[in-house]
């Protein structure tokens, strides 16, 4: 399922981050703040009435010097230019209009994608063409807004996600049945994500045709290996970025949002060398919460001093600190000498055969009656919880709707343990599993996640 990545941008202490906390939870949507990322770098998954996004808070950083300033906003903005599809310019009613903001309004002309520019801090609606008033200059379209009251998103969303296309949540499922297998190739910078793909075309042989990719710096490879179809979307072309080499994480990060989006399976990329670091944390996190199937594929093991139980402890801490992605497989190798390379196409096989998987629904319903016997749900004021029905509404990934008495009362802890109670017994490796809530018609409403 494709989101749109809306990005905001801005002087400090404009509101970028309220306005963040207030897109990424309109509408009750479900909400993932990506795990290891830091308070001045936030990326958040939500909906607006059917069309899903993502936001990326480029704002938190408060610098030293009016150069040092300038130069920071001046990235930010390009982040933004080069990356997502939206731009939203959020300037401060408060504080009129800045030459900095100028600033930011000159580079944005440029940019090749919509540009949404909203004035915060509107907090007295009936002053608000008094506020604007020193914003016009812009000649543009303005659209006033008080992120801490909520007051003009309504507008502003509706104009800003005009173009973006509805799916309903039954329409979740991917439906790009082509027949070939898509693989990002995601990690941070210098894992060997190219290398990897290089060492995959210089063994094999098979390669068809390179061709531009429709991912911003992404590289698409046509692979045949044993009579199927890959397409290999290497994110490795972001190194390019020289001229902001300083921001390289924040975009690799962005590069395997737009990846995974197209992805059946996602090869997160690891160097054994370095361990487990927080961007290969937030990386990792954006495949889990992305619902795309994973292998992880840890890389330069031929570098590592070990012994017969080097692997086994990497497995262990790699579960202990990613706990979010325990369910994808790890694969050891070297792209550069090529050791245990060619396995990756049964992993990716596996993965992806797991990540289309569907259960029957009479076998998955018998099997839950037996569960949910033997362990029952808590009590949910004073009433007992009654599961009537279950059946796997879609795959890519596998989704699972439970029909009950009381939504509200099969708490996170239960439905995880449901969650883990099908992997257990149907595998599922290398996929997430997601799950929903459902009153019977007519009852009580619908708790998803």
């Amino acid at each position: 399922m494709k989101r749109y990545i809306i990005a905001i941008v801005g002087r400090p202490n404009v509101g970028k981050s309220r306005l963040f906390n207030r897109l990424t939870e309109s509408q009750k949507a479900i909400v993932h703040d990506y795990e290891g990322v830091t308070r001045d770098r936030q990326y958040g998954d939500a909906e607006w009435f059917g069309r899903h996004y993502t936001v990326i808070d480029t704002g938190g950083f408060v610098p030293d010097t009016a150069e040092t300033m300038l130069s920071q906003m001046r990235d930010q903005a390009q982040l933004a230019m080069d990356e997502a599809d939206v731009i939203v310019f959020l300037m401060d009613g408060r504080a009129g209009f800045t030459e900095s903001d100028r600033e930011i309004a000159t580079m944005l002309r440029e940019a090749e994608r919509p540009v949404v520019y909203a004035v915060n801090k509107v907090d007295s609606w009936d002053r608000r063409e008094e506020v604007l008033a020193d914003f016009y200059n812009l000649g543009v379209p303005l659209f006033p807004v008080s992120a801490e009251h909520g007051n003009g998103l309504d507008a502003m969303m509706d104009d800003l996600t005009k173009d973006f296309v509805v799916v309903p949540f039954d329409e979740w499922e991917n439906d790009d049945h082509s027949g070939v297998t898509q693989v990002a190739v995601v990690g941070k910078p210098n894992a060997g994500k190219s290398s990897t793909v290089n060492q995959i075309l210089g063994e094999e042989r098979l390669l068809t045709s390179d061709i531009p990719g429709t991912t911003r710096d992404s590289i698409d490879t046509r692979v045949k290996h044993e009579g199927r179809d890959y397409l290999f979307i290497d994110t490795a072309g972001l190194r390019k970025k020289s001229s902001i080499s300083h921001r390289l994480e924040e975009f690799s990060v962005v590069a395997a949002i737009r990846a995974i989006d197209r992805a059946d399976v996602a090869v997160l990329v690891l160097d054994a060398t370095e361990g487990i670091t927080s961007q290969d944390k937030k990386i990792a996190a954006v495949a889990a919460r992305r619902g795309c199937a994973c292998v992880v594929l840890v890389n330069k093991w031929d570098l590592v001093e070990k012994d017969d139980t080097t692997a086994g402890e990497f497995v262990k801490e790699f579960r202990h600190q990613l706990p979010f992605l325990a369910w994808a497989p790890l694969l050891f190798a070297s792209a550069k000498t090529g050791q245990r390379l060619h396995k990756i196409f049964e992993f990716i096989d596996n993965a992806n055969e797991q990540y289309t998987r569907r259960v029957k629904t009479a076998e998955l319903n018998r099997f839950i009656e037996i569960t949910t016997t033997r362990h029952s749900p808590p009590i949910h004021r004073n009433r007992k919880v009654k599961f009537y029905y279950a059946s796997q509404v879609a795959t890519r990934p596998p989704t699972f709707a439970f029909v009950v008495n009381k939504p509200d009362g099969v708490a996170p802890a239960y439905r995880r343990f449901l969650e883990n109670q099908i992997r257990a017994e149907y595998g599922f490796e290398g996929t997430p599993i997601r799950s929903v809530v459902r009153a019977r018609k007519g009852h009580e409403r619908t708790g998803e996640r």
